[in-house]
């Protein structure tokens, strides 16, 4: 009890100091993992026995179990088969073609043929982790390029499944047989053929009919208790029973639970079960991989690091060109392209996984696998080099790009457009569709081939230099919307354009709070912060699906924006360049009062509910714009003004039709039309009466 106690503690503090450490110097929490295992294992030599490590590598792998169970959750089958295009297409070619060349390369070297075909599924796959990651912190993952990368390891995560099926019908008869009969299914093999087929069929069956009818019931049961506890039982009683039940029918695990897990993907109880599951997936994951560090065999790297580097370089080389052949067949460009090849060009963290397994069905011989195993890492751990290496690329394209001739302009037009990316395009769609004509610039060759296209005029060039702002008409141009990615090259753009013409309207894309100050100083007429405005209508439709009339949403997100904007230039005159916003106290302190103020005026707006709407004081012109007794008074004395005006005119209008009533042979079309009329007054008084109720 002391050593696993000591054991215990040892792992987990190594993974507490790691983990952080490597995720700040940007390398992801699988390589924290890794190098908490290599810290414990190879270098301090604190793993403990080899029993032990055992023990405790088959403990953590039911993290892998549980990770492919929250896979199913997130792949919605309705989702999967909008995507199968892409999915199969653009993924399904770089896996075949991946491991058809690593198969290739290891029948060359004299493997057999069911361990070239064990290397290539396991070298195939890419890290989802480190890559997703990345991508996310350099804000690429909206990009062609990034969008395609996304693709491809989604579908990796996905055919990790398969893989495992097909695992032990490489591995020899006897020792599949032998890890079925360890595995508690020594039974099936008494059967005949089609009994075990039968009882195969019959678990799968039943695994999809209690993920379709019998959880959700559970759930439901359960949840009327009111305990957190019990709501973390039932999760890990269905993610335990169900790898139990594949056991027993000699199935993997992590496939049974895969397929629950797609099936409840559509279920109303799916967040729950990732909430519960999450923190168990992640610590017993983590703990995997960590085993899996403190088990590399370093000694095989100093003895043969020619070897090792090399074979690794090899595999970095072969999935790269893969990645670029099927770049180029789905029509992926310049820097998109090169992204995609080389940010996928690292083996995965799945392919420790797969080798563990491999191992224990004996299709890998073990030092084989310890070789495989540092293959892996090593590409791992240069994947920020492979990042670095795609924006020097990048950067070359973007600068070879740049010394093209710009394109004439033999027009002048009142508006120029300079940036006609995700924003830009938008401005000039609705400008030149609106019958008004624009100049359009980008330093983007592809972007411009793009919109002439779609039937759009676009000229190559930079912004940014005058001699290209001049031929585009500055001395004439009475608009110019800046809307370049770059914020330091729009400041550019736009103290030029103020220096040459002040008298210029200039609208400028913002992509902060910071960037909008930095434009305030730059002179520009009006400023849109690219997000802002979607964000304002996400949160008006927030607030219609809490309880609020669709009036009511859009007057807040009005005041909002008012106020919001209000603000805004108040803080400009508090805002030091070259001062980070939290460590400015006199911009902290007008920003919590201006939040205080907002939150103040958004609470009176409608303060007395849905009947009794009173305006805000704090809004001054409020009463006016809206007009309406009703807004002014209490609801009962309204209401009986409303009554009796409606009962005077009413006994005003009836003596003026009694005073013109026509003969007697002409009554009927007379009535007729009289309670005609008062269908269309009293649809229109139901209206009226709907339209005043939110006012």
């Amino acid at each position: 009890m002391e050593s696993f106690l000591l054991l215990a503690t040892v792992y987990l503090m190594t993974m507490v100091v790691a983990v952080p450490l490597s995720a700040r110097l940007g390398l992801g929490s699988v390589l924290g993992y890794l190098i908490s295992g290599i810290l414990i294992g190879p270098v301090l030599g604190l793993a403990g026995s080899e029993g032990e490590m055992a023990d405790l590598q088959h403990f953590a792998e039911f993290g892998v179990v549980m990770m492919l169970f929250l896979i199913g959750l997130e792949l919605e089958p309705r989702a999967l088969w909008q995507m199968r295009q892409r999915l199969v297409g653009l993924a399904g070619m770089q896996i075949l073609g991946t491991v058809a060349l690593l198969a290739l390369v290891a029948l060359a070297l004299r493997q057999s043929w069911q361990v070239a075909l064990t290397l290539g599924m396991i070298l195939s796959l890419s890290s989802t982790a480190i890559v997703l990651q990345t991508l996310s912190e350099k804000s690429l993952m909206q990009t062609a390029g990034g969008r395609s990368a996304f693709a491809v390891l989604l579908t990796q995560d996905i055919a990790v499944i398969p893989m495992i099926a097909l695992m032990p019908l490489l591995a020899p008869r006897a020792i599949a047989l032998a890890e079925e009969d360890h595995g508690g299914a020594a039974f099936m093999h008494s059967l005949p053929g089609w009994a075990a087929a039968l009882v195969t069929l019959g678990a799968v069956a039943g695994v999809i009919l209690i993920g379709q009818y019998l959880i959700r019931p559970a759930f439901r049961y359960v949840y009327s208790a009111r305990l957190n506890e019990l709501d973390t039982a039932l999760a890990l009683l269905i993610v335990v029973g169900i790898a139990s039940l594949m056991e027993i029918v000699g199935l993997s695990p992590a496939l049974g639970t895969f397929l629950a897990g797609v099936m409840l993907a559509g279920s109303e109880f799916r967040h729950e079960l990732e909430g519960q599951i999450a923190p168990f997936k992640g610590l017993l994951l983590g703990l995997f991989f960590i085993t899996v560090g403190a088990g590399m065999d370093f000694g095989l790297l100093f003895q043969m690091p020619a070897l090792v580097l090399g074979v690794t370089v090899v595999v970095i080389a072969i999935k790269a060109l893969v990645l670029h052949g099927v770049a180029r067949v789905t029509g992926l460009k310049g820097r998109d392209r090169t992204l995609f090849t080389l940010s996928l060009a690292q083996a995965g963290e799945f392919g420790f996984v797969l080798i563990s397994y491999a191992v224990s069905l004996a299709v890998l011989p073990r030092p084989l696998a310890q070789g495989m195993l540092l293959v892996i890492a090593l590409s791992m751990l240069a994947t920020p080099l492979l990042f670095i290496l795609s924006d020097f690329i990048s950067r070359r394209l973007a600068e070879e790009r740049a010394d093209l001739p710009p394109d004439d302009i033999p027009e002048q037009q009142p508006v120029i457009i300079a940036g006609v990316g995700r924003f830009g395009q938008v401005v000039n769609r609705l400008v030149t569709m609106s019958g008004f004509r624009t100049t359009v610039l980008d330093h983007d060759l592809e972007v411009i081939q793009l919109m002439r296209r779609f039937g759009f005029k676009g000229y190559f060039g930079d912004p940014t230099r005058p001699e290209i702002l001049t031929a585009a008409g500055l001395d004439k141009a009475r608009i110019l919307v800046a809307a370049l990615d770059d914020p330091q090259a729009n400041l550019r753009l736009i103290r030029y354009a103020k220096e040459k013409r002040p008298d210029i309207v200039v609208i400028a894309r913002a992509r902060d709070r910071v960037n909008v100050f930095q434009l305030y100083d730059a002179k520009a007429d009006h400023i849109v912060r690219e997000t802002f405005d979607s964000s304002l209508r996400a949160g008006r439709y927030v607030l219609e699906h809490v309880g609020l009339s669709e009036y009511e949403a859009s007057e807040l997100e009005r005041i909002f924006y008012r106020m919001d904007r209000a603000s805004l230039r108040e803080l400009a005159e508090v805002w030091k360049p070259g001062v980070p916003l939290q460590d400015n106290p006199d911009y902290i302190r007008l920003s919590r009062e201006m939040n205080r103020q907002l939150e103040q005026a958004l609470a009176q707006r409608f303060a007395q509910g849905g009947n009794a709407r009173q305006l805000s004081q704090a809004l001054g012109q409020e009463t006016q714009q809206s007009g309406g007794i009703g807004n002014l008074l209490p609801l009962t004395i309204a209401l009986a003004l409303h009554l009796g005006c409606f009962f005077v005119i009413g006994m005003v209008c009836h003596g003026e039709l009694a005073k013109r009533r026509p003969p007697t042979a002409r009554l009927t079309e007379f009535y007729f039309f009289v309670s005609l009329s008062g269908v269309v007054g009293g649809i229109f008084n139901a209206l009226i009466a709907d339209r005043k109720s939110v006012v």
